[in-house]
């Protein structure tokens, strides 16, 4: 099948946009605003985008809380949201009034980090401690604004439990996140593998000439 987005007729039960870009990795975002609300907040819309500086972004659905206390403070925590925190990160995607606190509602623990004034979730085995680079509404090909705000962060900290810990690397298996799939579905790394990158284009490991 195919079918254009400008009409979205694909005559399937639900849109499968979602569906077919996934797994993506969720960032349990928490934020303080100046004038010391919480927020926290999953964004499927979440990802690395570089290493050197370390960025990363998540993009809401129109200024939610989450966008606009990380905007107005210049700072934001991306927490790591694992297979046994996933009933607390579906708490913490329901709808609250602007300064109700959903570590509250989830039942989970601010603690405190060395870089921002933002907390970071205690139960969560990482977190990244980021600082608000830059923000911006994406247009559309026909130039419209796209109901969407993104907000990109320098990682400026990095916490990380020893119990996902094993040789000196971030065990998969032990840490075993979350991501979001289409439609309802969720989805957890624990069958993982590795692969080395080829040196050369037919595959083989004989470093590359020039």
């Amino acid at each position: 099948m195919f079918y254009t987005t400008d009409t979205n007729h694909h005559g399937l039960p639900h849109d499968p946009f979602k569906a077919i870009v996934t797994p993506r990795p969720i960032g349990w975002i928490s934020t303080r605003s100046r004038d010391g609300s919480v927020n926290l907040a999953p964004y499927s819309f979440f990802n690395a985008i570089a290493d050197n500086p370390k960025l990363v972004l998540f993009s809401s659905s129109g200024m939610k809380d989450s966008a606009s206390f990380a905007i107005e403070s210049g700072e934001f925590v991306a927490n790591l949201a694992t297979d046994a925190l996933a009933e607390a990160v579906n708490r913490t995607s329901a709808p609250a009034p602007r300064g109700t606190s959903e570590f509250a509602i989830a039942g989970l623990t601010e603690a405190p980090c060395h870089l921002v004034a933002a907390p970071r979730i205690l139960e969560s085995p990482a977190a990244l401690e980021c600082k608000v680079v830059g923000h911006f509404t994406p247009n559309g090909i026909d130039g419209r604004p796209a109901d969407a705000v993104v907000v990109i962060g320098q990682v400026v900290g990095i916490h990380i439990s020893e119990a996902i810990l094993r040789d000196g690397l971030v065990d998969m298996e032990l840490a075993r996140p979350l991501s979001r799939l289409g439609y309802l579905d969720y989805a957890v790394t624990s069958d993982v593998f590795a692969m080395r990158r080829p040196r050369q284009a037919d595959g083989g490991d004989a470093p590359p000439r020039g």
